[in-house]
């Protein structure tokens, strides 16, 4: 799963495109409840939680504008010298990043607890 969700960083693949965070989250998800050929179903868990990831996201980036990596991170991937500040300079966008991921991994573990619970119930 790590492996398969290498390009994601810099917003798909250096882009500035949507989060990798975002997307890792809902591999996860697909992970978790999509089917694993086509005779089998997908369960409908999978878009419920991935609805509400989306949403929580959405709250989490507002205050940087957007979802996008060039929203959050402010980074020009393609530039070596803006990449260079982005790791090692102090007025460095960086912590954002790693307060953004570590806030959406905690939602992502809600959700699942919750879908988790929700699903024993049944």
């Amino acid at each position: 799963m790590i492996k398969s969700t290498g390009a994601f960083g810099g917003g798909i693949a250096a882009t500035g495109s949507v989060c990798g965070t975002l997307l890792g989250a809902i591999a996860t998800i697909s992970s978790l409840h999509s089917r694993g050929n086509l005779e089998e179903k997908e369960h409908p868990m999978m878009w419920g939680a991935s609805q509400k990831l989306i949403k929580q996201f959405d709250q989490l980036t507002q205050p940087y504008g957007g979802k996008n990596c060039s929203d959050i991170a402010r980074v020009d991937w393609t530039n070596k010298d803006d990449v260079k500040q982005y790791y090692s300079g102090s007025d460095s966008t960086r912590e954002d990043c790693i307060r953004l991921v570590g806030d959406f991994a905690f939602t992502l573990g809600t959700i699942l607890d919750k879908e988790l619970a929700r699903l024993n119930k049944s």
